[in-house]
């Protein structure tokens, strides 16, 4: 019986490897990669059963990458790690598709839980968090509420790029657009944002939790 095919994101390598050897039993690793970019062109390419990925990743986070996978491939699954236990997290990935969610600290098992659980068509969120959401959404919370929800994919991308500290002109070499480009970005994000001007970007950015 072939194995299923896995494609691990993180942009930490020792993390990454971890799980390859935590999974390699029962799982074919066909690929690791370092950000969110390169994660929707891989997925794209090498069409795996399962993606896991962390969800803060350079140029594009975990979220990000998964909304424009699914957006193309509704078979794939895909589990997100990350760090963060905050609700709005999860909500917000939950929203988009996605068929499995862990905090990174979670014992290595539930990782394999996780996996055999996404592979019967059914969801798994870490019990750390399950709770929670469940009571979120009988309150009528199901919408993550998050303000950087109102931007285009792209705007997001460049935003994130922007708390990375990259310049105009380094973010239109990695995303192959002109400079130009880049500031009409600018732009429309301090007008639907409703700042004041595009200093404020980033400060607002990381005040939102752009990961």
């Amino acid at each position: 019986m072939l194995k299923k095919t896995v494609l691990l994101a993180d942009d930490h390598t020792m993390v990454a490897e971890g799980i390859k050897n935590l999974i390699g039993d029962e799982y074919e690793v066909i690929a690791i990669v370092e950000d969110g970019n390169t994660l929707v062109q891989k997925a794209k390419e090498l069409k795996p059963d399962i993606i896991v990925s962390d969800i803060s990743m350079p140029i594009m986070n975990g979220l990000n990458a998964s909304e424009k996978i699914i957006a193309t491939n509704k078979d794939v699954k895909i589990i997100l790690l990350t760090m963060h236990p905050e609700l709005k997290y999860a909500m917000k990935a939950l929203d988009i598709g996605v068929h499995g969610y862990l905090l990174k600290h979670a014992a290595p098992e539930e990782l394999l839980t996780a996996l055999k659980t996404v592979l019967v068509n059914r969801t798994y969120i870490t019990p750390t968090l399950a709770a929670d959401i469940m009571d979120a959404y009988k309150n009528n919370q199901g919408n993550s509420g998050d303000p950087l929800d109102v931007l285009t994919s792209r705007q997001r991308q460049v935003l994130q790029l922007l708390v990375e500290s990259h310049s105009a002109k380094e973010i239109a070499n990695i995303l192959n657009v002109s400079s130009r480009t880049v500031e009409f970005h600018k732009y429309k994000m301090v007008e639907v944002l409703k700042l004041k001007s595009a200093n404020e970007l980033v400060p607002f950015a990381i005040k939102n939790g752009l990961v």
